[in-house]
């Protein structure tokens, strides 16, 4: 027997001549066969490193943030929730004179997995009568649970939930590791929601589906404290200042606490700014089903000239006051320095080969995205008030980068940075007429809905 075969058309194909002409092309030299050897065996990232930049970096800066302390994510995508409470740590620190703080960020991370669980489930139920094949049904059993995000978990999660000192629900295992539990968070979704699904094609109503939704949850919340500890309702907690002295001992709930400590609106007092030449400037957009909590808000954002962009954060930075900063950190990051910058690495002149894209290109062609959240503190600004530099606080730890921190000249700012969340009293009369307008609406899919890790 012969089995059938689907033979494509020659044409387009790589044939013995084109394969000629290519190996023809790049005939071995001494110097090519020198290349090949190092190569090899080497780290790429090592031979490329830029020399020169490792004495083109000072640490000093024409404006900073005061803060103190440095946190760390460990083996977790919770940087979009280090980079929102340290934030408001630094205004802690300040306001009341102590030499470290910590808000819990598992307690935190409980909820949000919790309202995450629940956004699959009652979408599944929302969808439940479209085909498994359609878009939005596909999306959402492809991306059931994720420990990522971007600043409105921070805003809606903090507001509904409140926060917590660290001594009152510290870190876990699971928390700081949070491979395993997440993959089990997300079969169990995929299989209730295939159940609801199948209820449903049996005739079952929708009060019967939210009862199945809800039992899911009861024992996703088991899970969650199992793996994260239970959530506090009261505790008390001690204030010291820098010296050591007590400043007072309270009884709080997570809300009260929020209300001392944070005490700000975070939905309403801060705007999302970003920077994407792929789309028109100067717009106000919202991803669909990009929130944290089923009763929370869509990630919205305005559009803007990363000039404009620039203006608002140094306006910030002088007021004293840190900001959620995202980014594609992972573009020309030399790790054992802690700089950012486009000449970091010299890839093109090892290969003999152009890389150049426009951001927009990048964007467009998914080469580059925001991957990362931190904490903006810092800028440097010549004579003329132009930035030269920034910094940021990171949550990889006071041994990554410089002392936790990372330093980016202001070109890898503007190639690299995607956005920004600035109190409303630093936005330009621009940007609150534009947060008047009718968002456009962009679907769950978009390039840009990734969120930060």
């Amino acid at each position: 027997m012969s089995l059938p075969t689907m033979a494509q058309s020659a044409k387009g194909g790589i044939s013995p001549e084109i394969l000629q002409r290519i190996e023809s092309a790049n005939a071995q030299t001494p110097t090519s066969k020198a290349l090949q050897n190092a190569i090899s065996q080497n780290q790429i990232k090592k031979l490329t490193a830029n020399s020169d930049n490792r004495f083109m970096f000072d640490r000093e800066f024409s404006h900073r943030v005061k803060s103190k302390g440095i946190t760390d994510q460990k083996s977790s995508g919770r940087c979009w929730l280090f980079t929102g409470l340290n934030v408001y740590r630094a205004k802690v620190i300040q306001t009341n004179d102590l030499s470290d703080f910590r808000f819990s960020h598992v307690y935190s991370f409980f909820f949000d997995q919790l309202e995450k669980c629940n956004l699959f489930l009652q979408g599944v139920i929302d969808h439940v009568d479209k085909p498994m094949d359609d878009k939005m049904v596909e999306w959402l059993f492809k991306h059931p649970l994720n420990d990522g995000g971007q600043y409105t978990g921070v805003s809606d999660i903090l507001t509904k939930y409140g926060v917590v000192p660290t001594e009152a629900m510290p870190e876990t295992y699971n928390s700081e590791n949070t491979s395993e539990m997440g993959r089990i968070l997300g079969t169990k979704l995929c299989r209730d929601g295939l159940l609801i699904r199948e209820a449903h094609a049996k005739g079952a109503k929708v009060k019967k589906l939210q009862e199945m939704k809800e039992q899911t949850l009861a024992e996703i919340y088991r899970i969650l404290c199992y793996c994260l500890g239970t959530p506090p309702k009261k505790f008390e907690y001690t204030l010291r200042n820098s010296k050591g002295e007590v400043i007072s001992t309270k009884e709080y709930t997570p809300k009260t606490f929020f209300d001392e400590f944070i005490g700000d609106d975070l939905t309403g007092n801060y705007v999302m700014l970003m920077n994407d030449p792929s789309r028109p400037f100067g717009k106000l957009y919202e991803i669909d089903y990009d929130r944290h909590t089923y009763d929370g808000r869509n990630w919205t954002y305005v559009n803007l000239p990363i000039e404009e962009i620039k203006e608002m954060a140094i306006a910030s930075i002088k007021g004293n006051d840190a900001m959620y900063f995202s980014c594609d950190v992972g573009k020309e990051l030399n790790p054992d320095h802690g700089t950012l910058d486009m000449t970091n690495y010299e890839v093109g002149q090892l290969f003999g080969i152009s890389l150049d894209m426009s951001k927009k290109d990048r964007i467009r062609t998914f080469t580059s995205g925001s991957t990362h959240a931190m904490t903006l503190v810092a800028v440097d600004l010549d004579k003329d008030g132009k930035p030269k530099k920034w910094m940021v606080e990171n949550s990889w730890g006071d041994r990554k980068g410089y002392q936790g921190h990372l330093i980016m000249t202001d070109r890898w700012f503007e190639e690299y940075m995607f956005r920004v969340v600035v109190h409303k009293k630093y936005v330009t009369d621009k940007v609150k007429n534009i947060l008047k307008t009718k968002p456009t609406r962009l679907p769950a899919w978009d390039p840009m809905f990734a969120g930060d890790e």
